[in-house]
């Protein structure tokens, strides 16, 4: 049986990376395939803690490089599977780790729950990023995310293998809703969009829509509880909005069931694992061509896509399913349909098998 070392984000905090880690961790197909042994990659604690630096986070760093030269030297690992951030100060946490690795003459595949390398234009980072892809296989989450990745890569050395999540019980509670509620559920971060969706909200509200604007999503380093209701105020949306924070289990599958549209108005976003939730639960999505998203939503069919930070079209898309019901149930069930052949965690993890085998 063939070992392999995972190097991956696991939760604490929740996103994308560390519940598909999760996955991989607990999947009896994975390690019933291969002899396995993990090591957690994250050294944030909350999402506000990304991209913060502390004494904390350079302990934690310490252990983890630790961690994987014990792992290197005891387990022998036949392949070093890592999950790395594609730019700043945690992709240089990861470059060096990877050099690490590869001085001791380990092979490597990084899979990328993210995007931003070709954003980097400095000649230090891109010869950093040279290095770092030198003879590496990857794991990208679409194939609309390869130019990402493109300067650096043949396409030859890359495979693509989208997201999953358990199947849910579908029990809508959608019909006792007395107006259209429109659903966000994110982090509450810039990035996400929500603050063009509060724009957007008030173009409807003042076009005459009747709608409930539900927020599902912690407080982040930027957006906080407080900041959140003054932003709802400003735009005369407080008697339309429910905030509930961070919501997960049943909590999340309830707000789901109750919800009529799904809105996703992202600004960068490497594939958009919510989006896939959404539609499990038989919900149109509103959501943005960022990454991977233009793969998850079939536009004018399982929802809309629109332009990122573009609040107009925004709210044209959002308008069109609050004033036609069976457009709502038609696309919702497409989205399902989709999910069910797509994007379940049988189809993720039956790839995922795949491709590491052929490593």
């Amino acid at each position: 049986m063939k070992k392999i070392l995972f190097v991956l984000h696991l939760p604490p905090p929740v996103h994308g990376a560390s519940v598909v880690g999760e996955a991989i961790r607990s999947s009896e197909r994975v390690n019933g395939t291969f002899a396995c042994r993990y090591v957690n990659l994250s050294t944030s604690a909350s999402v506000a803690d990304i991209g913060r630096l502390s004494l904390r986070k350079l302990k934690t760093l310490t252990g983890l490089y630790r961690s994987v030269d014990r792992e290197l030297r005891e387990f022998r690992p036949d392949l070093v599977y890592i999950t790395p951030a594609a730019r700043g100060m945690g992709f240089l946490k990861d470059y060096f780790l990877a050099r690490r690795i590869r001085r001791k003459g380990f092979p490597l595949v990084a899979h990328f729950h993210n995007k931003g390398v070709a954003e980097a234009t400095g000649p230090h980072w891109k010869a950093m990023y040279r290095d770092f892809f030198s003879d590496m296989k990857v794991i990208l989450l679409s194939d609309a995310l390869y130019p990402d990745i493109a300067q650096y890569v043949p396409r030859d050395r890359v495979f693509v293998c989208p997201n999953g999540i358990p199947d849910v019980q579908v029990v809508p509670a959608r019909e006792k809703n007395s107006v259209c509620h429109i659903l966000y559920l994110s982090h509450l971060l810039f990035a996400k969009g929500i603050i063009d969706l509060l724009d957007a909200c008030k173009m409807l509200k003042d076009s005459g829509f009747r709608f409930v604007l539900d927020i599902a999503g912690g407080p982040s380093g930027e957006i906080s509880e407080a900041r959140l209701q003054e932003e709802i105020a400003a735009r005369g949306l407080s008697d339309a909005t429910r905030c509930h924070g961070f919501l997960s289990g049943e909590e999340k599958d309830r707000i789901f069931s109750q919800a009529d549209v799904f809105a996703f108005p992202t600004r960068n976003e490497a594939f958009g694992l919510v989006a896939v939730e959404a539609m499990a639960h038989g919900l149109p999505v509103v959501a943005t061509r960022e990454g991977g998203l233009v793969d998850i939503v079939t536009d004018g069919e399982t929802g809309y896509l629109v332009a990122s930070k573009d609040a107009a079209a925004l709210a044209e898309a959002l308008g069109k399913l609050l004033s036609d019901k069976s457009l709502r149930e038609r696309m919702g069930a497409a989205g399902r349909a989709r999910f069910e052949q797509k994007f379940t965690r049988e189809a993720f993890l039956d790839r995922f098998v795949e491709i590491l085998q052929s490593l």
